[in-house]
């Protein structure tokens, strides 16, 4: 159980103990990402070798970010490619997001590399037909570049509970962020209540309420309201 620190004032979280429970994973590769920084406060994407988060490897990730807010998967375990349905290299990393949750998935990533910091991302999927519904937790440490730029990232996803039908996009619940120079107290956010958000054709699946209309109603008036553990690669150096 940790104290977090969430607008200012100090709550009690019982969150980080229970996800280290559901989602051991996250914990090894961050245990595995703070090894390799031996006294930095950033190690280098040369320095991480697959055989040293081997249990891990599964939910584990690289990310590439090519602009603000944005990096793409050079990397990436079987488990997201099965939450997908398709092979994610090469695809943004909140192709696995809803709309609504993009701009926070994207705020946390430039957070990541700018800042620097340590960012665990609670999530949920929906349940529908052939979707249960998912819990899932995200893990995002910073990694520099052979040229010392921090723009790559090492990651972690892990879910729980039956896939189902895919592909499974998530909804952001609770972002904890750990700052890297400064060693401030672990940051909570909740995200507030969802808005509607405009569609990006291809990375989401459209569902639209059918807008009626009354034939009495003028013209003029408005109208009513896999448990084998393999990385993909792209051979990133």
């Amino acid at each position: 159980m940790s104290i977090n620190s969430i607008n200012g004032t100090n709550v009690v979280s019982m969150m980080p103990r229970r996800a280290e429970m559901i989602f051991p994973a996250l914990k090894d590769v961050e245990a595995y990402w703070e090894g390799l920084r031996n006294g930095r406060p950033i190690p280098s994407r040369g320095d991480i070798d697959p055989r040293g988060m081997q249990s891990a490897l599964e939910y584990a990730f690289i990310l590439e970010r090519i602009a603000p807010g944005v990096a793409r998967f050079r990397l990436a375990g079987m488990h997201l490619t099965d939450l997908m349905g398709m092979e994610v290299r090469g695809m943004p990393l909140t192709a696995m997001f809803t709309p609504e949750a993009r701009t926070q998935i994207s705020a946390a990533l430039e957070a990541v590399c700018e800042t620097p910091n340590v960012t665990t991302i609670t999530l949920k999927s929906s349940g529908g037909m052939g979707r249960p519904a998912l819990e899932a937790q995200l893990l995002l440490c910073p990694l520099k570049s052979d040229l010392g730029d921090v723009n790559r990232v090492l990651g972690c996803l892990q879910s729980k509970g039956d896939i189902g039908r895919q592909p499974r996009r998530f909804d952001v619940v609770e972002v904890t962020t750990r700052d890297l120079l400064t060693d401030m107290p672990a940051t909570v956010q909740t995200p507030a209540a969802k808005t509607p958000a405009t569609e990006i054709p291809g990375f989401v699946e459209a569902h639209r309420p059918r807008e009626t209309e009354s034939r009495a109603t003028p013209k003029s008036a408005p109208k009513a309201a896999v448990p084998f553990l393999k990385l993909v690669s792209d051979n990133d150096a």
